[in-house]
């Protein structure tokens, strides 16, 4: 079997990538030939396929002429329609598997898959589909204004960083896309969580819906029940990470707990001059410290106010033995057992976070108990193996049917 798989990253950019390449590395020990397909970026591992991938693209860089042609590139790319049609009669997969496409390779290239034939599954790491700016967060609220397809929302309420032209462009590839018809043209829809299932019904029909948790690989990784007695988040530190909630929960903590922040973003200098005591900012950690700092962590926290999908941060905090303390929203109740592998907070609620985190950091034994219990079920639930095998069994089935043809 032959898989091209598609994303703009080659590299361990975020958790949409962490998930790429997992599948990619454990789809290759299983004898699978992986084609890969994405955007050229010197921190891209080396693929015997980087003579097709597409050039950077950047809409906000250069004058008003070039941020308009890069503006319309990122809707629709004709060059990567190019390469994939050139990589596809090259290689000639099974499967075409695309995960995080849209703007620099875009949507445009299921199309051009379809064109040839190919059968198309597509992972929703997020929700771009119903929602131009990928979040489903408005005013700091999960918002559902444009599932329907009224994407106007997103001009009328400014809802890209509160500009105007930037929320003009996202509505109009939206209502492009939609004309197009790549999304729809999909034979499958992996969503990795319940919640993210339910968000894209009024979008896909429901017999494309398919449920897939991101897997983590529990078998490469020592759980421990030693800690540093330290609270880790780790992530981007920008708007609606909740970022700010967290540190704002350790400021009336009594007595004060250690917190370290590890991550970059556009809010880590505001918030580094804001918050200093008893807080670590370390800014981006490489993968190999990245997994040494969730290991020495007491607790790991996801303060997030967006509906997270499947934050692969909480799979591998589980595989470390590691409780968490997220969000009650998204897709993480279906990861976290409130009580059992850790607790759930209110969005945006320090008074909540505060008391869960107070409690955990009193109590090495309940520590212990939790991070043990979050152990089992990422090795029984969510291990990658698990993943994998129902991944497999989907492109068994795609292949089994015939590729519908581009409506």
């Amino acid at each position: 079997m032959k898989v091209l798989i598609a994303n703009k990253y080659l590299y361990a950019k975020a958790g949409a990538e962490t998930v790429v390449l997992q599948e990619r590395e454990y789809l290759k020990r299983r004898g699978i030939e992986v084609i890969d397909f994405a955007m050229a970026h010197p921190n891209n591992i080396a693929s015997d396929y980087s003579s097709f991938f597409v050039s950077p693209r950047e809409y906000r860089q250069g004058g008003r002429a070039a941020r308009i042609g890069s503006a319309l590139s990122l809707v629709h790319s004709r060059e990567a329609v190019k390469k994939i049609t050139e990589l596809i009669d090259r290689a000639q997969p099974d499967i075409v598997h695309c995960h995080n496409v849209y703007h620099q390779l875009t949507p445009s290239i299921i199309n051009a898959a379809k064109r040839r034939g190919k059968s198309v599954v597509l992972t929703v790491h997020d929700y771009k589909p119903v929602c131009p700016v990928r979040t489903r967060l408005r005013n700091g609220q999960c918002c559902s204004l444009c599932r329907g397809g009224d994407f106007f929302q997103v001009l009328r309420n400014r809802c890209a960083d509160g500009s105007v032209s930037h929320s003009a462009l996202l509505y109009g590839e939206a209502v492009v896309q939609r004309w197009l018809g790549n999304y729809e043209n999909v034979d499958y829809v992996l969503a990795p969580s319940r919640f993210m299932r339910d968000s894209l019904i009024e979008r896909f029909r429901r017999d494309r819906l398919v449920l897939l948790y991101n897997g983590v690989d529990v078998a490469s990784i020592n759980a421990t029940e030693h800690d540093d007695g330290y609270v880790l988040y780790c992530g981007r530190v920008a708007f609606g990470k909740g970022v700010d909630t967290l540190l704002a929960a350790h400021a009336t903590a009594a007595p004060p707990w250690q917190l370290v922040v590890a991550g970059d973003g556009p809010l880590l200098e505001t918030l580094r001059s804001r918050y200093s005591s008893n807080v670590r900012f370390t800014g981006h950690l490489s993968r190999g410290a990245l997994e040494d700092a969730v290991k020495r962590a007491a607790v790991v926290a996801v303060p997030s106010n967006a509906p997270e999908n499947c934050p692969m941060s909480i799979l591998e905090a589980m595989a470390y033995g590691k409780p968490v303390v997220a969000t009650r929203s998204g897709g993480i109740p279906e990861l976290v057992l409130d009580g059992v592998t850790g607790f759930l907070f209110d969005v945006g609620n320090t008074q909540q976070l505060t008391g869960h985190i107070d409690r955990l950091m009193s109590d090495l034994g309940l520590r212990r108990i939790m991070g043990k219990a979050a152990r089992q079920r990422a090795a029984t639930q969510f291990s990658l193996e698990q993943h994998t095998n129902a991944l497999m069994k989907l492109y068994a089935t795609v292949m089994a049917r015939p590729s519908r043809a581009v409506a």
